[in-house]
C-alpha cells in the first residue's frame, strides 16, 4: 500500500509539471484566436475600403440614399453622409465577430469551470466511497469476531457437556 501510494504521488507530481505546459498551450491558443479576430477584422476593414472606393459613387450611395428618401417623412432633408452609413455597416459587422470571438472564449473558461467542479464532486463522491467501503469491512470484522466468539462458546460448552 505505502509503495502504491509513493506511485501515485510521482504520477501526480509529474503530471502537476505538464500544467505550466498545458496553460501555455491555451493562453496561446487564446492569443492565436484574438490576433486572427484582429487579422481577420483588419484585412476585412481594408477590402471593405477598397470596395467602397470602387463602387461607393454607384452602387452603394445610391442605395443608401433611396433608403434615406423613403424612410424619412422629409427626403433629402436629412441626408446622412454616405461613407458614415456605409461605414457603421462595416462596425457593426466586425463588432458582431469579435464579441462571438469573446462568448466563445467564455464558453471555453465556463466549460473547463464546469470541468473542475466535476473533479471536485468525482473526488468528493471517491471519499464518501471509501467511508462507506471501510465502514463495511469494520462492519464485516466485528462480525467475524462476534461468530468466532460464538463458535468458540458453543465448542467449549459442547466440551464441558461431554465431561
Amino acid at each position: 500500500m505505502d509503495q502504491t501510494r509513493q506511485n501515485i504521488k510521482k504520477s501526480v507530481n509529474e503530471a502537476k509539471k505538464d500544467i505550466s505546459i498545458y496553460a501555455e498551450q491555451i493562453t496561446n491558443l487564446q492569443e492565436r484566436a484574438i490576433d486572427a479576430t484582429r487579422d481577420i477584422a483588419e484585412n476585412y476593414i481594408d477590402s471593405q475600403k477598397e470596395i467602397s472606393n470602387s463602387f461607393n459613387q454607384t452602387v452603394w450611395s445610391p442605395y443608401v440614399e433611396n433608403i434615406v428618401n423613403k424612410t424619412t417623412g422629409f427626403p433629402g432633408v436629412f441626408p446622412l453622409p454616405r461613407t458614415e452609413v456605409y461605414t457603421n455597416t462595416i462596425r457593426n459587422v466586425l463588432d458582431n465577430f469579435v464579441t462571438a470571438t469573446r462568448l466563445a472564449n467564455k464558453t471555453v473558461f465556463t466549460n473547463a469551470e464546469l470541468i473542475n467542479t466535476s473533479f471536485q464532486q468525482a473526488r468528493n463522491n471517491v471519499r464518501e466511497y471509501s467511508r462507506i467501503g471501510v465502514s463495511a469491512a469494520k462492519n464485516i470484522h466485528q462480525a467475524a469476531n462476534e461468530l468466532t466468539k460464538i463458535g468458540l462458546s458453543v465448542v467449549e460448552s459442547a466440551t464441558i457437556q461431554r465431561r
